[in-house]
């Protein structure tokens, strides 16, 4: 019986705790990568709302020029807005009246 004991192992006291240890750092290693994949997928679908936590937020003491300018110009646009549409329902009245008077002639 000397081919059983080479490394000084009899064959009913063979060690299995390294072997539970491998597989527990395994599972461990597969875990990690299934919820690194799935963060993944996840940031792949959602990435504007990760920007939008990681960037930074507008200054509002910094620059109140640039702010007070943007909203002159909304106001100006608004305004050209209103009378285009003004004009339109003018230019449509008299289009109608004028309608009227050739029908009535």
């Amino acid at each position: 019986m000397g081919g059983h004991g080479v490394l000084g192992n009899e064959p009913e006291s063979i060690d299995y705790s390294v072997h539970e240890a491998w597989n527990e750092a395994t599972n461990v290693y597969l875990l990690v990568i299934l919820v690194s994949f799935g963060l993944l997928v996840y940031a792949r679908k959602n990435k504007r709302k990760i920007m939008r936590i990681f960037s930074l937020p507008p200054t509002a003491g910094s620059s109140p020029e640039p702010n007070f300018y943007d909203s002159l110009q909304k106001v100006r646009l608004r305004q050209q807005l209103e009378m285009y549409s003004l004009a339109r329902k003018h230019e449509q009245h008299q289009g109608q009246k004028e309608s009227v008077q050739l029908s009535m002639e």
